[in-house]
């Protein structure tokens, strides 16, 4: 049996290499035209001259007069010379007979009233600054925590508060020791009082009850010849739940 048309299709094949190969050549060549612009384009740019900048010198004689500075300058008042100005009419001393001759009164001057209205206080000075120093009565005067004071008699307590237990510590069952400072002046009242704190057990919780209870304290003052003085006394108070 013969067939009417090749098996195959032949001329089709014959035709799409051609077509495909047409269409490789197209493509390439399109590409190549605008790869090639491209460096074309970039190369006429850079190819393009700078603008030059150019700067003239010109010599001091080339320039022309400065600006005008006059229409800035305030006007000007005029002011008669000393000359001309008139002779005041008070002040000038006149002589009179010695018979109408008033007492002379002494005028302070501008500096002596300076030193009238702003008085100096004493200074010390020890060349880093100055202190200023206080006048103040022996028997008000009150001694430093750390300054030693010299008495023949030492404070007797003759009113001692016994601290209030503190409830926390006291559900904790925390005990203690407590060191507490206190400055009794001449009359034997408590001025000042603080724990030591370097000293104590479990200052944290003591120390509020024991400074309230030592304010509360009451001395026999001091004696240094014969008179009362202010010192500062350290006691320790023992907190136990026994």
């Amino acid at each position: 049996m013969k067939l009417a048309t090749p098996y195959g299709a032949f001329e089709l094949k014959r035709s799409y290499q051609r077509n495909f190969s047409l269409a490789v050549l197209l493509s390439a060549l399109i590409y190549f035209l605008l790869i090639g612009s491209i460096l074309y384009f970039t190369h006429m740019q850079a190819q393009k001259p700078l603008a030059k900048r150019i700067i003239t010198l010109r010599s001091p004689i080339e320039l022309g007069p400065p600006p005008s500075l006059t229409q800035n300058v305030a006007p000007q008042v005029l002011v008669p010379s000393p000359s001309a100005a008139a002779a005041p009419s008070v002040g000038i001393p006149k002589a009179v007979p010695d018979n109408q001759v008033k007492e002379t009164v002494t005028l302070a001057s501008q500096a002596e009233l300076g030193i009238l209205q702003n008085p100096t206080m004493a200074t010390e000075g020890t060349g880093k600054g100055e202190s200023l120093v206080v006048q103040i009565a022996p028997e008000e005067y009150l001694p430093a925590a750390d300054e030693f004071v010299a008495r023949e008699e030492e404070p007797v307590p003759i009113k001692w508060i016994k601290p209030t237990y503190p409830e926390l510590a006291r559900k904790s069952s925390v005990e203690g020791k407590i060191w507490v400072q206190a400055l009794v002046d001449k009359h034997g009242k408590v001025r000042e009082a603080k724990c030591l704190k370097q000293m104590s057990v479990n200052a944290d919780i003591f120390c509020e009850a024991a400074i309230q209870a030592a304010m509360q304290n009451e001395y026999k003052p001091a004696i240094n010849n014969g008179q009362a003085i202010a010192v500062w006394v350290q006691y320790k108070v023992d907190f136990n739940l026994k």
